[in-house]
């Protein structure tokens, strides 16, 4: 035991996995405040369809020479967002068949995309494809390589969602009850769906090279289905989620640190760990009553 204290002592002095730390926490405690309400509205699996457009869009933006991805993956996934929002509820194509057409047919082409720049003799494109769409998909080691830009840019990110949340919370919590009251009180439902759906694009942007685009929406999920095992009140399932998320993130960072196992792969491994725990004690607590 003195020996793994020691060894993470030794590792949490280098810069590199102090700000890895710091970015997983705040991507982990902005992905289960916004987790509950998806879960809830029965529209979580949109982390998984935005992740693939977010995967469409980096292929894309690759191909093409783009020096900064985030010009056309940023702008691209958020306008996917509305699109799926306004598909979800104003057109015969409702919510998951929207979703697992996007989904699909953006992970197809950004692959498809990709593997013709292989084939046409783009060097710098063809030499690390495989590599590039797996570490895109299930996480990369680039969370131990970032920068101190990095992390301010990720502490921004995550004070403009907190503040969104806290500061619209009575509406977010009347849109995901009840959406029709909502609109009869006179709250504009459309707006903060909206609104819900861009921040939740940003979270996955920025989560990508964190848990990889097919891992996301396990990171936004399990931390709200695992507290709503025990807890019922909105504002108790959100306080456990965000509790879950961030130690799902931390003891998940650390193993793959420790052991070598792929960090997105690992902290999701941890959620569903967690995820079971909470069931088997939701099961003892009804036995007991």
């Amino acid at each position: 035991m003195s020996e793994i204290l020691d060894k993470l002592h030794s590792y949490f002095q280098l810069p590199v996995i102090r700000y890895a730390m710091i970015v997983g926490l705040l991507i982990a405690l902005c992905s289960s405040l916004l987790g509950v309400t998806l879960v809830m509205k029965r529209f979580s699996f949109i982390g998984d369809g935005l992740s693939h457009v977010s995967f469409g869009a980096m292929a894309v933006a690759t191909v093409a020479g783009v020096t900064s991805n985030m010009l056309i993956i940023m702008p691209v996934t958020i306008a996917a967002a509305i699109l799926l929002l306004r598909t979800g509820s104003k057109t015969k194509i409702k919510g998951d068949a929207a979703i697992a057409m996007i989904s699909v047919g953006a992970l197809a082409i950004g692959y498809m995309l990709m593997n013709i720049a292989s084939q046409s003799g783009n060097k710098r494109t063809s030499s690390n494809v495989t590599a590039d769409v797996c570490s895109t998909l299930f996480g990369s080691a680039s969370i131990l390589t970032l920068s101190i830009t990095d992390v301010w840019i990720c502490v921004g990110m995550s004070v403009v969602v907190v503040a969104v949340f806290l500061i619209f919370y009575n509406k977010i919590f009347a849109v995901t009850f009840d959406e029709s009251f909502a609109k009869a009180t006179g709250v504009r439902s459309d707006m903060y769906n909206l609104l819900i759906a861009v921040v939740i694009a940003v979270i996955i942007v920025f989560a990508m090279n964190f848990v990889g685009s097919l891992l996301i929406s396990a990171l936004i999920i399990f931390p709200a289905l695992s507290a709503m095992r025990i807890f019922k009140s909105f504002r108790s399932v959100i306080i456990c989620s965000v509790i879950i998320s961030l130690f799902c993130a931390a003891s998940g960072l650390i193993i793959a640190i420790l052991v070598g196992t792929p960090v997105g792969s690992t902290i999701v491994s941890a959620d569903i760990c967690i995820f079971f725990a909470f069931c088997l004690a939701s099961f003892i607590m009804k036995k007991g009553r």
